[in-house]
């Protein structure tokens, strides 16, 4: 497994290699979620390049650009154990050196709602890394979780935009025992919290239940659902409950396919987002519970 920690090296690895690539973007500290990304990536690609970048640009000024975790020694043990070919591992500098001012700005209802809403200015740092590690890495695929759904749709646009020759490959959402959607930023809760936490997914169950009974079903009354279940936890405070368009982040009046269950909370100091996704087909994407996550370093 190759370290790269410049553009130039990077790109000058990339060279080397004939066939179908792989790219995983990440911004580190690495729970099964991502890894569910990465093998993936590594059974479908014939390279496989994974990104560690916490990236600046993405978070507002009072968020926890200087305290998200970090663990690199034990990521880059993770990557190896998984047969990721190369890991791109640049600094601030490298990605936004002396005089860097030109960024990707998204418009529109797209990122004018829900996270944009929330986080001005957060899609436009999205846009700009991601559309840097494209141009970078060069991939045929691009790997993404559904649990960040707007995010997912920032992307799916741009590449749209810009006629970028990628595909996305959008993986379930990897929650844990209690239905907690798996985040990097879960090692900031505590174990009550954690517990609460678990209020989220019955939430978003609630929702869809209102949606198996008739469909189409009335978007208030799913949204009434969700804030009921969400409203027995008291330490849980809802920023929003919702039922958008999974391509333009319209919301939805009535809910058929497709169509996003989403739901953000804060609890303790801790931001969660979640959400199930009804497909065009009528399938329900609500994520994959696992035990306990793997270790691959255990």
């Amino acid at each position: 497994m190759r370290i790269v920690r410049t553009v130039q090296a990077m790109r000058h690895e990339r060279a080397q290699w004939t066939g179908a690539v792989g790219l995983v973007p990440t911004m580190g500290y690495l729970h099964e979620g991502h890894l569910s990304l990465m093998r993936r990536a590594r059974a479908e690609q014939e390279k496989v390049i994974v990104s560690i970048f916490i990236n600046p640009t993405q978070f507002g000024p009072h968020e926890d650009l200087a305290t998200y975790p970090r663990d690199i020694e034990r990521d880059l043990h993770l990557l190896e154990s998984l047969g990721v070919d190369a890991v791109f591992l640049p600094s601030a500098s490298e990605m936004y050196p002396q005089g860097f001012t030109t960024y990707v700005v998204p418009t529109g209802p797209l990122v004018e709602q829900g996270e944009g809403e929330i986080r001005p200015g957060h899609y436009r740092g999205v846009a700009t890394i991601v559309l840097k590690l494209f141009q970078i890495a060069q991939p045929q695929t691009a790997y993404f979780g559904q649990k960040d759904a707007q995010q997912v749709a920032v992307i799916q646009r741009m590449i749209r935009d810009f006629n970028l020759p990628i595909e996305l490959a959008i993986m379930p959402t990897i929650r844990e025992a209690n239905g907690l959607a798996m985040s990097s930023r879960n090692s900031y809760l505590t174990s009550t919290e954690r517990r609460q936490t678990a209020v989220l997914y019955r939430a978003l169950q609630a929702g869809q239940q209102v949606c198996q009974q008739a469909m189409p079903a009335d978007a208030q009354a799913v949204r009434e659902a969700m804030q009921a279940v969400v409203a027995s936890e008291p330490e849980v405070t809802v920023s929003y409950a919702e039922i958008r368009d999974p391509e333009t982040f319209f919301p939805l009046t009535t809910v058929q396919a497709p169509a996003l269950l989403l739901i953000a909370a804060q609890v303790g100091s801790i931001r969660l987002i979640d959400n199930f996704a009804l497909h065009t087909d009528g399938t329900w994407d609500t994520g994959v519970i696992i035990a306990e996550e793997r270790k691959a370093d255990a």
